[in-house]
């Protein structure tokens, strides 16, 4: 209660000598700073508006214009060709404005005018010049006349500091591709999967939905296409993500690890204080916009930044038939979980930002806190990860109203979410092999009750230092995440550091008020529902293989030593090894050598390059399909061929987590400064889920998720088969070179824990 008392600004009490009036100082204090924080966040949101409203210009560019126009005026030329005259004319007569004066209102409206203009001229150009394709497509190495043309002027439209969000109105819209051309690479796609009887008949449904019912779909699609500027994305966020009516645990949610070989510090709230301070430095670089546009690596092409804007204070809202994305503008305060119980924390005292070790001194509070948890509130956020009707009825059943609603808000309406863990993770032991799978199940899905799976991310800390994230999949994909997580441990280790002892550096004001532990009322019948989410999500925990390795033999760099795209490599290398563990070859699985394979195998990653250059520039198959069958649901009618290709299980699922930030990271300095990158579960029941991460010239990690409930399926041996296709096809592309030396996970080649 004391907590309580001190949000209260004043207190009055009715006596029979009339009213006694108490203000709290301090507590008005605190109101005063927070609207000033707040209205400094309008106004800079206000002013990044306009910066970016009149980009590639900038607003400073709107008074040359007026200076030109003016000093042509004096030298009795008119460059409006009459229009400022004719301006004039149509101005409202006043007696207090002479006719120099009405001259020159008129001139600065002309201005005005022409700069808007030729900022519409200059976005537009933009605009065309983005919809360029062609480098995509050229020789590596080899750049064509035009396209260097291209990028000359890219950058002189493109202004010289752009904000994050600067390039959003000059980007061009989604093509929609064409029916015939999708058909055709899907036919493509599924030819070597289908005996001759199979592909004949899926060619007649083709060939039937091409002629008649596709372009009728089509014609939907090209209306949404000119009206929206992405005809996919609200449809793939509403109908694969957040209609889904199963956990999100495992079957949509994602986690990144921390460093693989260094443990900054052993000190589990130290850690929590550096990088919860790290994570609201980059908050308040995102919202001033001073984060540079993240750039398709190695070229000028901006990437699209709308994903960024919902990073913080997020949470995905349960519902009953869909759930929804809930982004509040503003929190300054997390939540934390620890040992069953739930805090708040906030992160800003007087207007400031807290230090890393004035949060560390507020979380190792909560670490020493001896209360119990409330009833019902040690597993409450197995709601999250149990199906989400269930989660959806609850909520508006128990938490739509008193204590359990002000608590359920303050989760909601946190920057993010903090678990506390009481073990310890990371590569370590006798079997640090092993080490790498439990960290990622734990990183996945913990105890099933100690991640708010609903919050756009969760982070993790463990008792031994370590930490990693958890993150929602519905509000954005994983580079959006990856961003910010890799800025977090970079300034984590590089920037803000620890002391001697291991602490955050820094001083503590011994006047924060503690965290306040948020209250529950949990009756039996909600008990019953919690018991029952977390006896389906255990299920589904329970279920889950993971293998995490290093492969360090080679990496990238002998790869491109074969003239071979390093992507294409593992894709290729994905592909030999799910053939193999799927069809067993009498010859031990190794590849036979030769011109031939050689060729086939330099046909097949020249294939997957194109395909994955056409995904880029919006040819992709899959999300054109999947909307043709949005369209089809909406207008009631049915395709034989539609639902056919979207009820194909994908059981070989795969994602590279790229590596953006480089300048972040030294590591060739620093080479124990490596992430081992992140992973998420299996799509299908009896397939695969496979996350990779290039790392360095020498390294690449993987994550391998499947399920025990398949007789066919085991996470460690499709990892010896990835290392295995991985070694041949490095033998078969450069057979005189000899064999890389095989090195044990167990002994890596650089290991530092501080």
């Amino acid at each position: 209660m004391a907590e309580a008392h001190q949000a209260v600004a004043f207190q009055f009490t009715v006596t029979p000598d009339g009213i006694d009036l108490q203000l709290s100082h301090q507590a008005l204090t605190e109101i005063y700073l927070s609207g000033m924080r707040s209205w400094k966040k309008r106004i800079v949101r206000v002013k990044n508006s306009v910066i970016t409203g009149v980009y590639p210009a900038s607003p400073s560019s709107w008074l040359f214009v007026v200076i030109a126009i003016l000093a042509t005026m004096y030298t009795r030329s008119d460059p409006s060709m009459g229009l400022i005259a004719k301006i004039q004319e149509h101005l409202p007569v006043s007696q207090s404005m002479s006719t120099q004066c009405q001259a020159v209102v008129s001139a600065v409206l002309f201005s005005t005018m022409l700069w808007l203009m030729l900022i519409f001229t200059m976005r537009l150009c933009l605009k065309q010049l983005l919809s360029y394709h062609r480098w995509m497509f050229e020789q590596h190495g080899k750049m064509s006349t035009t396209t260097k043309i291209w990028v000359a002027l890219v950058r002189i439209f493109s202004g010289r500091k752009p904000l994050l969000y600067s390039y959003q109105g000059s980007l061009p819209n989604l093509p929609v591709p064409t029916i015939k051309d999708t058909v055709k690479r899907y036919l493509e796609s599924v030819r070597p999967l289908m005996d001759d009887k199979e592909y004949e008949r899926m060619t007649k449904l083709a060939a039937e939905f091409e002629s008649s019912l596709g372009n009728r779909l089509q014609w939907y699609l090209k209306l949404k296409a000119l009206w929206a500027s992405n005809y996919v994305s609200d449809w793939w966020e509403e109908y694969v993500y957040l209609r889904g009516r199963g956990p999100i645990m495992v079957n949509s949610n994602y986690y990144g690890m921390d460093f693989l070989y260094v443990t900054p510090t052993p000190i589990q709230a130290a850690r929590a204080g550096n990088s919860i301070h790290s994570f609201f430095l980059y908050r308040r670089k995102l919202n001033k916009e001073e984060l540079k546009p993240s750039r398709i690596p190695g070229t000028v092409i901006p990437l699209c930044a709308a994903q960024c804007e919902r990073i913080f204070n997020t949470t995905r809202i349960p519902g009953e038939e869909t759930d929804t994305v809930q982004h509040w503008q503003d929190s300054d305060y997390i939540v934390v979980y620890h040992k069953g119980r739930y805090f708040r924390l906030r992160v800003y005292q007087a207007g400031r930002l807290l230090s890393p070790r004035e949060i560390e001194f507020q979380i190792q509070r909560i670490l020493d806190d001896p209360s119990p948890p409330s009833k019902g509130e040690a597993k409450l956020g197995a709601l999250t990860a149990g199906d989400r009707i269930p989660w959806a009825k609850a909520r508006t059943k128990y938490f739509s109203s008193g204590v359990n609603k002000r608590s359920l808000d303050c989760i909601e309406k946190a920057a993010f979410f903090v678990t506390l863990d009481d073990e310890e993770q990371g590569m370590m032991g006798d079997d640090p092999a092993a080490s790498l799978d439990r960290y990622a199940k734990s990183l996945l899905h913990g105890k099933c009750y100690d991640r708010w799976f609903d919050k756009s991310f969760t982070v993790v800390y463990y008792k031994n230092g370590k930490n990693g994230i958890n993150a929602e999949h519905s509000w954005a994909d994983a580079p959006v995440l990856a961003h910010v997580w890799e800025y977090t441990l970079a300034n984590d280790s590089f920037q803000l550091g620890y002391n001697a002892e291991g602490h955050c550096k820094g001083d503590v004001d011994p006047s924060l008020p503690r965290p306040v532990k948020l209250s529950w009322e949990i009756p039996p019948e909600c008990e019953e529902q919690i018991a029952q989410s977390l006896a389906v999500a255990q299920a589904l925990a329970d279920d889950v293989d993971f293998h995490v390795f290093s492969f360090q033999e080679f990496g990238k760099g002998k790869v491109k030593k074969c003239r071979v795209s390093p992507d294409g490599f593992i894709q290729m290398a994905l592909q030999l090894a799910y053939f193999r563990v799927s069809v067993p070859l009498k010859s031990n699985g190794r590849l036979n050598g030769g011109d031939v394979c050689k060729c086939l195998f330099r046909v097949a990653s020249e294939k997957h390059q194109l395909l994955y250059r056409l995904a880029m520039t919006g040819a992709g198959i899959d999300r054109h399909l999947f909307c043709l069958y949005v369209v089809s649901k909406y207008l009631g009618v049915e395709s034989p061929f539609l639902k056919e290709v979207l009820s194909e299980p994908w059981r070989l699922s795969t994602s590279q987590t790229p590596i953006q930030q480089v300048e972040l990271f030294d590591i060739e300095n620093h080479p124990e400064y490596v992430s081992c990158g992140g992973g998420f579960g299996p799509v299908a029941d009896d397939g695969y889920g496979v996350s990779y991460c290039v790392l360095g010239e020498n390294m690449i990690n993987f994550h391998i998720s499947c399920k025990h409930s398949c007789p066919d399926t085991d996470a460690h041996k499709f990892g010896t088969q990835i290392r295995q296709a991985l070694r041949d096809l490095l033998k078969l592309l450069s057979p005189n070179q000899t064999e890389p030396s095989k090195t044990e996970e167990s002994q890596p080649k650089v290991k530092k824990e501080q």
